[in-house]
């Protein structure tokens, strides 16, 4: 069994590795040849500017397309042996479909790790950098990370402005405080020229209070407003989602987003992040039962065809159900999960029905 469940891993892993080096690749090269002179012209014509954009682009590419590639380099493995008519030895030396899943396990917890780190390490340190650049796509929606940026924060009533703060985001200047009642009409506006974090607490200095009544405005040289606002880092307040790290992401969310996105946004990421630790799993295990119904050589196009079918399928139902997290149609848990989970009760019906045909 183990010699058995080893020459499968190989036969994925072989046409995995050759499936994400070629689609990356010509990914990655498209890229580079359409947007080179852009490149050069930002590095001073320096061709190792194209190699280091390339390496940049390298996690997008893998992120984009691993879930893709372990289930194509399955379907393939399958479609092998099923012209070899290899899976009736499979099957007739007694191994049920569900003994194979097993035996693909720990390919699939692997994967899936991989798929995990590479979103939320690799992807998060290189889209950064690719923004700044402003080059193809990230030029279109250039972010601006730097301490001048406008800074919009808000807790319970009250909504902060602040034209620039240090790299920590711990010093504000220029900030004005809309505070408002429960109705959310304007009672006071205030304003200071800086603004220090101390204590959990803000330190304005240089303070200009205006009321709503017909008052004079208040001028104090300093005051403490003690609601609990926090703006979000340098380079991570304006950050997409999908670019943030699992505990960017739970910063977010704890600070109720910063004013910038609902928290539900970033709570549906968050999930979402979690969830790709059973990508790779659930790609096998929607076509491994493919090989039980189709187990001689004719069957190699149904099975490529089902196979590609039923993962595009998810792929579609996870866009579709992450962008009804993202509006909060739908609990964030839910928009994240409810793909893997329907998926997963459809793996285990083909499974089923496989085992009985075995």
């Amino acid at each position: 069994m183990r010699t058995i469940g080893w020459m499968l891993t190989r036969m994925v892993v072989m046409r995995f590795i050759m499936l994400m080096f070629g689609i990356c690749a010509f990914f990655i090269t498209l890229d580079v040849f359409t947007y080179a002179d852009d490149v050069l012209a930002l590095n001073g014509g320096r061709l190792g500017a194209l190699g280091t954009y390339a390496f940049l682009l390298l996690p997008s590419a893998a992120s984009t397309f691993l879930a893709m590639c372990v289930l194509l380099s399955l379907l393939l493995t399958l479609i092998e042996l099923s012209y070899r008519s290899e899976t009736v030895a499979l099957w007739a030396s007694g191994i049920p479909p569900f003994r194979i899943l097993i035996m693909l396990l720990p390919l699939g917890a692997l994967l899936g790790g991989v798929n995990f780190l590479i979103n939320d390490q690799a992807v998060t340190r290189a889209s950064p950098v690719l923004h700044n650049w402003g080059i193809g796509d990230y030029g279109k929606k250039q972010l601006k990370v730097g301490e001048q940026d406008l800074i919009w924060m808000r807790a319970e009533n009250d909504i902060l402005r602040a034209v620039g703060s240090n790299p920590q985001a711990t010093e504000l200047t220029n900030v004005t405080i809309f505070r408002r009642d429960q109705k959310g009409l304007l009672t006071e506006q205030i304003m200071a020229d800086s603004a220090v974090l101390m204590n959990d607490r803000w330190k304005l200095s240089d303070v200009v209070i205006y009321y709503q009544e017909n008052l004079l405005p208040n001028r104090v040289k300093t005051l403490i407003y003690s609601n609990a606002l926090r703006p979000a880092p340098i380079g991570a307040r304006s950050g997409d989602p999908e670019e943030m790290s699992l505990n960017d992401l739970e910063y977010f969310i704890v600070n109720s987003g910063f004013g910038i996105r609902p928290a539900h946004v970033y709570q549906t990421w968050w999930h979402k992040r979690i969830s790709l630790l059973t990508s790779a799993w659930l790609m096998i295990a929607l076509c491994l039962p493919l090989a039980v119904r189709y187990r001689r050589g004719g069957g190699i196009a149904v099975i490529l065809g089902f196979g590609i079918a039923i993962g595009f399928s998810f792929f579609i139902f996870d866009g579709i159900s992450l962008t009804i997290g993202e509006l909060g149609i739908v609990p964030p848990w839910m928009a994240a999960w409810t793909p893997v989970l329907v998926f997963s009760g459809l793996a285990a019906s083909l499974m089923l029905r496989a085992e009985t045909v075995s």
